[in-house]
């Protein structure tokens, strides 16, 4: 199904890509710098998923609507997987990780890699950002399968938030007193 935008929703679109593009740039170059495989292996699956919102935006600018089944019937499969994996080998791998990383305790960062935790400190507030920013453009658009895409994407940003925090809070880098 074709589409026609508005000026403004073209220029929403504008803004997301570039966005898009900042986070492909972030993900791409801190996956490299990452110390921790954990981290590389988390930023490059991140990195993924970017250039797929990626494309979404493109398609959607060239006045497609994108086909979501099909993308979420892949996507979300994995990260529910991987989030409950996550939830269920969070607490037994802390201690483990805590010693691994020379941890006293969850608080302190010991000998995690400082790069690392300047790396997720960018990337969570730019995933606080980029969605925030979907927030606004949902509500901008008047075709509803458009806003869903939007929706799908934002809630992605959301999910790699979440794993960015996870991942900080258990390696002692994330205080959330």
């Amino acid at each position: 199904m074709a589409t026609n935008l508005s000026k403004k929703e073209e220029l929403l679109l504008k803004d997301q890509k570039s966005h898009e593009e900042v986070c492909i740039e972030k993900y791409t170059n801190y996956a490299e710098q990452a110390q921790d495989p954990e981290l590389k292996q988390l930023f490059n699956q991140y990195l993924s998923q970017e250039e797929q919102h990626l494309n979404t935006l493109n398609q959607i600018m060239s006045g497609q609507v994108p086909n979501l089944q099909a993308q979420q019937g892949g996507q979300s499969g994995q990260q529910g997987q991987q989030g409950q994996q996550s939830g269920q080998n969070q607490n037994s791998q802390q201690s483990g990780q805590n010693q691994q990383y020379g941890m006293q305790s969850s608080k302190s960062t010991g000998m995690v890699e400082q790069s690392d935790i300047e790396l997720c400190k960018d990337v969570l507030m730019t995933e606080k950002y980029v969605s925030n920013t979907y927030d606004t453009a949902i509500f901008e658009f008047r075709d509803t399968n458009i806003r869903n895409a939007l929706n799908h994407i934002q809630k992605e940003e959301q999910q790699h938030g979440e794993g960015v925090f996870n991942y900080m809070y258990s390696k002692g880098m994330y205080n959330v007193e």
